[in-house]
Formats: structure tokens, C-alpha cells, sequence
């Protein structure tokens, strides 16, 4: 089995724009394919769904199990779809460790790679790039190009005239266009139910990709292979509950679907309620669940969301767990600080005091092992992206003792008060057996 991955010599290259143009012009032709994000961003999965229409994975070389990558990539292609995964960051560029890169990715799963290349500050230096990406190592393939950011006939000319002596086929060529350009924000791109004219953007990227680049070529290398069996080894976390309440909405939006997906396998039934529209968990969930996302910039309306807070104190109250990552984790505390300094109470089921007054970045991959197996069993794998800062922390017990992608200790994170537990991690996969 191979898929494709749209992969970069950098971030900012214009992958994340390409990739969803060619998945919507792909699409638009009728032709059913599955989007993956290669990494532990939580933010562009949303924009493959909404140019693919189909839910999007998770695909982390560094903290997911090999046999769990497989596994997934498996299920996505078993109806025949066509995988088509964004990378991160650049081809080669992995953890601290030097591990969990792109190119990883696409030789544990053999996927084709296409470099999206901007072009915008370069002519014949293209080709030693294009030759060093190619041959930097002999189990990643890179089977082609897209030219992005070209500004002229001229341009183009002297780009292809360069790449002729590498053999590498050009795969499109596309030209700068300052209107295909998301709007970001502190952790990455504005988040897809934020943006007004998504729908309208996805479609102009489809356009120029139809109009720059060959789909039939790209098509071709995506093959399909032996069906293969997913392992036991492949079962993701335990679920928290048999019947699991999920925020959802603009400021619970960070929300891997890989978990969503392995805890209904494991066959616990799933619920979703929004805090920003007052709503509370159902009365009979035995485990209710915060993830991340920007309670930042909806601190006055979670404070005011009385139906809300009556219904997580309800469902605490009836002893259902309940669990908090990042976003979710300052919503689980006493209160949050926004960026003008205005202090907002938010559920008070852990004594912490958040602030986003002061921003600070915290950023990295995780590993963390339980303090107790109250929530989770053994060690997890985790990745910690946020600019929020501790104010204060009480009495409570601490969840996890945390490391570093090297293993350098990071000391203890989080806290627990009974069956009430959060932190800032967001949690990814379990930790390989050693």
C-alpha cells in the first residue's frame, strides 16, 4: 500500500494551500481519497476534512506505534481511497532527538513524496535542492515536484531548464498568488470553522491547481497494494469511559481523531456538546472530555455558561471522570486570565489560575508517565504547544512525571483532584513496548 505525501524543503513553502487544492480538485473530479497530517498539529486536519470531506488522521512518526501508523493508514485505504498525507515542518525535520521526521513517515508507510518547492527566491539553484532531497536517503522516494511562488513565463523557463539535468518530473507549476493565503494566529492557521470563506478559498486553490498541475501524473503515483491485517499491538488508549461526553465547538476544537476513532473501536459510545452554546454533558456519560482548543478568546462566555457549569459540576458529582488537555485543563481550573488582564472564573474543579496576560511559549513533544493509573496505565506519548502561563497551583495530587523527545526530565505537569484530572499535554498515542 502507498499513499502520497505533500511534503516541503520548509514550512512555509505553501504545502498546507497545495495540499488542499489538490484534494478538493481531486474530489471535484470524483475521485474518493482520505487526507492525513503527518505530525501532531491539530489545527490543519480540520482544513483537509473540509476539502476532502472525509475526517482526517493523524499520522506521527515520532509519537505514534509503527504498527498503529500502519494500522491506520490501512483502514483509510480499505475502500479503495487514495491517501494523501500534508507533512510538517520540512521533508527531513524531526524531534529534538533527531527522529519522527516526514520522511519517516513515508518509508514506514511507502508513500510517494512530492516537494513543494517555493520558488519564490531562487531560479537554477532549484536543481541541487531537488538533487540533494532525492538522494539524501534511499528508502524515501521523492517522485516529483510542484513549483510554487513562479513569477513569470521567464521564471518557469529557467526553473525547468535547471531541473531538465535531474530527470525529476515537474509536476506542476504554480504561480504567486497572494489571495490563496490562510490568516493565522498564535498556534498556527485561524481554525477552519472561523474562517468565513473557506469554501470559496478551497475551490480558487482547486482552480489553480487544475490549471497548473498535471492530476493525471500525480494520480499515477498513488498505488495501491496487498491488503494487509491491522495487529492487536495496534489497539490505541484505553477508552476513559464506556459512555464519553466531548466538548466541541471553536474553543474545544484540538481533538485528535485517531482517539475519537480507537475508542469507539474498543466500543465505547461517544457524545459531543458545546460549552459556548450552554450546552452540559448527557446524564448518563461516566466520563466527560475537554480538549484543547481557545477558551482564551471565549473566557466571558464560558464564565456566563451556567447550564454548562451546572451540568460538568453535575456529572463530577455522580462520579464520572472527567479530563482536561491544555484549553480543556484552564477551563478545569479556577480561573483565566485573558490577554487585557480581565480575570474570568472558570469551573474551579482544579485549583489552577491560568494566564494568557503574559504569553510565554511552551513547545515540544512529551513523554510522560502517570503518577498513579487512575486515568491511564502505563507511559503516553504527547505533544505540548501553548503560550499560556501558570498563575498559581494548589493542593492536588500531580498527574504526570514528564520528559523531553530526548528524555531529558521535565519534572512533574498537571494535577488530579479525585476522578478530575488535566494538564497541558496532548496526548497521542501510548508509548511502545520496550
Amino acid at each position: 500500500m502507498t499513499g502520497l505525501l505533500i511534503a516541503a524543503p520548509s514550512s512555509g513553502s505553501g504545502k498546507t494551500t497545495v495540499t488542499l487544492g489538490l484534494m478538493r480538485a481531486l474530489r471535484n473530479r470524483g475521485i474518493a481519497l482520505t487526507p492525513g497530517k503527518a505530525g501532531p498539529d491539530y489545527i490543519d486536519p480540520a482544513f483537509h476534512t473540509a476539502a476532502s470531506g472525509k475526517a482526517c488522521f493523524n499520522y506521527d512518526p515520532w509519537a505514534m506505534r509503527p504498527d498503529l501508523l500502519r494500522a491506520n493508514a490501512i483502514a483509510a485505504t480499505a475502500s479503495g481511497d487514495a491517501l494523501i498525507i500534508e507533512a510538517m515542518m520540512g521533508l527531513f525535520d524531526g524531534a529534538i532527538d533527531g527522529t519522527g521526521s516526514p520522511a519517516d513517515l513515508a518509508a514506514l508507510l511507502e508513500l510517494s513524496v512530492v516537494l513543494v518547492i517555493d520558488c519564490g527566491r531562487m531560479s537554477q539553484s532549484v536543481a541541487a535542492l531537488v538533487r540533494g532531497y532525492a538522494m539524501h536517503r534511499e528508502d524515501v522516494r521523492v517522485c516529483g515536484v510542484i513549483l510554487n511562488k513562479v513569477g513569470s513565463d521567464r521564471h518557469e523557463q529557467m526553473l525547468r531548464g535547471a531541473l531538465d539535468v535531474t530527470g525529476m518530473p515537474v509536476l506542476g507549476v504554480l504561480r504567486q498568488n497572494d489571495a490563496l493565503r490562510l490568516p493565522e494566529r498564535h498556534l498556527g492557521l485561524v481554525q477552519a470553522g472561523e474562517h468565513g470563506e473557506l469554501d470559496v478559498f478551497i475551490e480558487q486553490a482547486a482552480k489553480q491547481i487544475e490549471q497548473g498541475c498535471d492530476l493525471d501524473a500525480i494520480l499515477s503515483l498513488i498505488q495501491s497494494g496487498p491488503a494487509r491485517h491491522i495487529s492487536v499491538d495496534a489497539l490505541p488508549l484505553k477508552p476513559l469511559g464506556g459512555k464519553i461526553a466531548i466538548a466541541r465547538d471553536i474553543a474545544f476544537a484540538f481533538c485528535y481523531e485517531h482517539l475519537l476513532s480507537g475508542w469507539r473501536h474498543a466500543g465505547a459510545e461517544l457524545s459531543f456538546f458545546s460549552p459556548l452554546a450552554d450546552e452540559a454533558p448527557l446524564d448518563d456519560a461516566d466520563a466527560v472530555y475537554l480538549p484543547g482548543g481557545y477558551p482564551e478568546l471565549h473566557a466571558g462566555r464560558l464564565a456566563n455558561a451556567a447550564g454548562f457549569k451546572s451540568g460538568m459540576a453535575a456529572a463530577r458529582d455522580r462520579g464520572a471522570r472527567i479530563f482536561g488537555e491544555c484549553g480543556g485543563y484552564m477551563v478545569l481550573g479556577e480561573g483565566l486570565v485573558a490577554a487585557d488582564g480581565k480575570h474570568y472564573e472558570m469551573l474551579g474543579f482544579l485549583p489552577l489560575v491560568t494566564s494568557f496576560a503574559e504569553r510565554r511559549r511552551h513547545l515540544g513533544y512529551r513523554r510522560i508517565t502517570p503518577i498513579d493509573t487512575s486515568f491511564f496505565d502505563g507511559p503516553l506519548m504527547a505533544h505540548e504547544f501553548h503560550y499560556a502561563t501558570i498563575l498559581s497551583e494548589g493542593a492536588a495530587d500531580r498527574l504526570f512525571d514528564t520528559a523531553d523527545a530526548a528524555g531529558t526530565p521535565l519534572g512533574l505537569a498537571g494535577l488530579r483532584r479525585g476522578r478530575v484530572a488535566g494538564s497541558f499535554m496532548h496526548i497521542i498515542d501510548r508509548a511502545s513496548a520496550v
